[in-house]
């Protein structure tokens, strides 16, 4: 059974939860596997913590949250410190590399940095989709869906005009990581 759990974690206005939706709804759709997502984000929403679990499975899901994830990512500092006792020892970190400044030490992990608002801003226009970098890198990284899968979830769920700009973000978070691993290898 192939069973992947993931966090995604930050504060309210990031679109942690947006990521989830469309993260969940690429893998259920178009990658045809058994998929739950949820989401918690404080009252007020903008400025406090945020989080959206997704669970994607290839057999039945019998409990629907994240017990320990596979992967974490991580756009804010406070995510990271809240949620990390949750990934597994030799799980996958993604961070947002501006805004999460202490990250563990660890050669279980892998652990990819991504500068996702600075890519949103300077490689895109809009510092909105950063989210979107951050999740395309991740997916890059993972492989847990294909850029195709995510890009037709992007097109289902974010309206015109936004939608041109979230999937120029799809192309510049991939851009990022193939940049990132020809320079590892």
């Amino acid at each position: 059974m192939s069973r992947t759990e993931i966090l995604i974690v930050g504060i309210g206005g990031m679109g942690v939860v947006l990521a989830g939706r469309i993260l969940a709804r690429a893998a259920a759709i178009y990658e045809e596997k058994e998929v739950v997502q949820t989401q918690s984000y404080g009252a007020e929403a903008r400025g406090t913590a945020a989080r959206s679990e997704i669970i994607i499975s290839s057999e039945k899901i019998n409990y629907p949250r994240v017990r320990k994830c596979d992967i974490l990512i991580a756009m804010s500092q406070e995510g990271l410190e809240k949620y990390l006792p949750y990934l597994k020892e030799n799980g996958i970190l993604v961070y947002e590399k501006h805004l999460v400044k202490k990250i563990p030490i660890s050669e279980k992990l892998r652990i990819l940095g991504v500068p996702a608002i600075q890519i949103a801003e300077k490689k895109v226009g809009n510092r909105l989709v950063a989210n979107i970098v951050i999740i395309s890198a991740a997916i890059g990284f993972t492989k847990i869906v294909s850029e195709k899968s995510l890009k037709t979830a992007i097109a289902d769920i974010i309206p015109e005009p936004m939608r041109k700009t979230n999937l120029k973000a799809v192309e510049e978070g991939i851009k990022f990581l193939r940049e990132v691993l020809n320079q590892n290898s």
